[in-house]
């Protein structure tokens, strides 16, 4: 069961960095976005590549942080059965939600992607524009991120979801363990 929680708790550090390094995009978006209004409204100037790049840097922002997103508990989720839960229950539901839907899922994202980023790979895809990006290839290689990084914190789900139904959460850091919050109103104002 050490092990588990040590792969819980390796599996949770990777996405939380890679979110905190990958939600510093949001920050370029608006940057780019900006400039690029600014330049066309205000001196009539265009450039597609950049264009392309403020949409390409959301593309992989939001590819990047998806893992890190379930890590927090930022996804859409039926609360209607789950914010009353008990912590058990709350487990068992994870659980099933991982092994039933989310782990699947991503299988298929990545089983149907790499073919589709393999070839995009194959002669260096750019923009479709003219003038556009060149590199396009690199940002479909973040389909197969966003599966890998999300297919792994539904790993470090699973594994949670067993160690408190077996009674040995006590083996995580208290930020990984399931809690009893239910008001994500009242989270945010504390």
């Amino acid at each position: 069961m050490r092990a588990l929680a040590a792969v819980v708790t390796a599996i949770s550090a990777l996405n939380r960095i890679v979110g905190q390094v990958f939600s510093w995009l949001a920050l370029g978006i608006v940057a780019v976005c900006f400039t690029v209004v600014v330049q066309r409204y205000v001196f009539a100037v265009s450039y597609v590549w950049m264009q392309d790049l403020y949409i390409w840097l959301n593309g992989a922002m939001f590819t990047a942080v998806a893992g890190f997103a379930l890590l927090r508990d930022d996804h859409v989720r039926v609360d209607i059965f789950y914010r009353p839960a008990s912590i058990p229950r709350k487990a068992l539901i994870d659980l099933i939600g991982v092994l039933v839907f989310l782990l699947p899922f991503c299988v298929i994202v990545y089983v149907y992607a790499m073919p589709f980023v393999q070839r995009s790979w194959g002669y260096h895809e750019a923009s479709a524009n003219v003038g556009g990006m060149p590199g396009l290839f690199i940002l479909k290689s973040f389909i197969i991120g966003f599966a890998v990084l999300v297919g792994l914190q539904g790993l470090a789900m699973a594994g949670r979801a067993i160690l408190t139904l077996a009674g040995r959460d006590g083996l995580l850091p208290e930020r990984l363990r399931y809690t009893l919050k239910t008001d994500h109103l009242t989270e945010a104002a504390e």
